[in-house]
């Protein structure tokens, strides 16, 4: 039942990231770190075959062993946290502590992408 769980949570997320190399707003990565996750747990086969695919594996690869991120992917995460900020603050017109919340893990998750390793450690 567990592994069951794994692999479908694991296609999923699969499912999400693809989605998401397409449409400029969707993060791909992380579920793709997801998925590998979830794989490892559930299919050591299908882990093997993202991690071994050209384009999605390499990120996968350096955040697992380096916990590195691209600076295209470092901007392209920032990017969407500003775009998702901005339609935040559009559309509901915060003030006082939601404003504060949403600053704090807009910030706070921006800040994190940003401190990390861009290239693996050599």
């Amino acid at each position: 039942m567990r592994r069951a769980s794994y692999k479908l949570l694991g296609f999923l997320s699969l499912g999400i990231g693809a989605v998401g190399a397409v449409l400029p707003v969707l993060p791909t990565t992380i579920f793709l770190i997801l998925a590998a996750a979830c794989f490892a747990r559930s299919s050591p086969e299908l882990e093997k075959r993202l991690l071994d695919h050209p384009t999605f594996g390499p990120p996968v690869l350096a955040w697992r062993e380096h916990g590195a991120i691209p600076p295209k992917a470092k901007a392209f995460a920032v990017g969407g946290m500003f775009v998702g900020f901005t339609l935040f603050y559009a559309m509901t017109k915060p003030n006082g502590l939601a404003l504060f919340l949403a600053i704090l893990f807009f910030g706070g998750s921006a800040l994190y992408v940003l401190t990390r390793p861009s290239y693996p450690r050599t």
